[in-house]
């Protein structure tokens, strides 16, 4: 049956599994990650929560810093082969941390799994290098769905399994969900139409850009990225308490603040192919600037409610908006960039987003513990509205032209000026009569 199918919705519907696994394993960790570390010796409430901060963030700071790397590598040696090397080595690490003794160990390989992380951008790469481009927001918004449907029953999923089973267990069940996603990957993808950039082609870091046709526009779609990272991010360290603030006399704090946390993502899974699709008739650019002004305006009406229904409103209507936005952008960065140096901005795109899953947390908790947990909110609309103004400027301003940079060879064949102006002025006296 499959083989009947085009074989770019072959590899969407395999890499849709391959990071609702991915999203999945991840995600279902996170939730008692702090107990976790507790359990391996960390007691006192202020160490507890340095040494939680630290195995939390670690992963995304150092996948930041890799992220360009395996974007490079991907450009050179194929898309596939980073998804093999990350769900296979994300795996072989979440699994060795189900069997450490002390929290040091347990951070060790947490920076180690930011080493081999990386499967999604990938993913993402690679579809949007093989579906039709008048199709690719559509196809970008589906894959989505995927980590984002694994993102929301990761959490439930892992509760119920440290429950059952023991916090150790979840780490093997984890690992054993990213060997799912590396047979996946290895037996239904193929990456057709894949032209490898050779080591004497590779473009430097500024080169990439000056082979963009509006370099300041694909600097400011980084930057949306983080920007639309932090927006998640930023309420996580507050949300529970918040709830508990709007209902204090409710006896199920934790699962009301649950629910209240997962509503976006449910309405995000609605929104993301029917938007994407949109964007492919109206334009990309017009959803991500309306969805994020949506975003801003239900931002600032959430630090104003006085009860959790309305949070939940609220949130619920958020997803609506977050569904769209990061497939919108990169949707824009493969419409603004070449097929040559489209792992690299992904990976570029990547660092972006871990950045702002490390500073939207830290924005949020600096914010209210200054203010009061409303203004997180607030001032969350506010970093929001300074990239929509930016993004709208960088719209208008005309698109910068600027010439491709040269392969070696190329340069070698490519005559000097000098010998150009030589041979043009030994034309032109050859024509001369006499």
């Amino acid at each position: 049956m499959l083989r009947s199918i085009e074989s770019w919705k072959v590899n969407l519907i395999s890499v849709w599994f391959g990071c609702f696994f991915t999203g999945l394993a991840i995600s279902q960790i996170i939730p008692f990650l702090p107990l976790y570390v507790e359990e391996l010796g960390i007691r006192g409430g202020n160490a507890l929560s340095v040494w939680s901060g630290l195995t939390f963030s670690v992963t995304f700071i150092v996948s930041a810093a890799v992220a360009p790397l395996w974007g490079s590598l991907a450009d050179r040696k194929g898309r596939k082969l980073m998804l093999l090397r990350a769900s296979f080595g994300m795996g072989a690490v979440i699994l060795l941390q189900a069997f450490v003794t002390q929290a040091w160990q347990l951070l060790l390989l947490r920076a180690l799994m930011g080493l081999t992380s990386g499967y999604i951008p990938n993913a993402m790469a690679l579809v949007a290098a093989q579906v039709p481009r008048e199709r690719s927001g559509w196809a970008l918004s589906c894959v989505s769905t995927g980590q984002i449907s694994g993102v929301i029953l990761g959490p439930m999923i892992g509760g119920l399994l440290a429950d059952w089973l023991g916090l150790r267990m979840v780490f093997i069940v984890t690992a054993v969900l990213l060997m799912v996603s590396f047979l996946v990957t290895l037996f239904l993808i193929k990456e057709t139409g894949y032209t490898p950039v050779s080591k004497q082609d590779k473009l430097s870091g500024r080169d990439v850009f000056r082979t963009l046709d509006n370099p300041r526009l694909m600097i400011c779609l980084f930057f949306t990225t983080m920007v639309i990272q932090m927006c998640n991010g930023s309420v996580n360290p507050i949300l529970t308490l918040f709830v508990r603030e709007l209902a204090p006399n409710a006896q199920n704090i934790a699962f009301l603040s649950g629910v209240i946390a997962a509503l976006p993502g449910v309405s995000a899974l609605i929104s993301a192919p029917r938007l994407g699709k949109l964007g492919d008739r109206i334009g990309t650019q017009r959803i991500l600037l309306a969805t994020m002004m949506v975003s801003l305006l239900l931002l600032v009406a959430m630090s104003f409610v006085t009860s959790a229904t309305q949070l939940g409103v609220l949130r619920f209507l958020l997803g609506f908006a977050d569904g769209a936005m990061m497939p919108a952008v990169q949707t824009l960065l493969v419409r603004h960039s070449r097929d040559n140096v489209t792992g690299r901005i992904f990976g570029y795109n990547q660092s972006f987003m871990y950045l702002g899953n490390v500073a939207g947390p830290l924005l949020g908790a600096a914010v209210s513990a200054a203010t009061g947990y409303r203004w997180v909110f607030f001032a969350t609309a506010m970093v929001v509205m300074v990239n929509v103004i930016f993004l709208r400027r960088f719209y208008r301003r005309p698109k910068t032209t600027l010439t491709p940079p040269l392969s070696q060879r190329e340069t070698a064949e490519k005559p000097t000026d000098a010998t150009s102006a030589r041979s043009a002025s030994a034309a032109e006296k050859a024509k001369t009569p006499g």
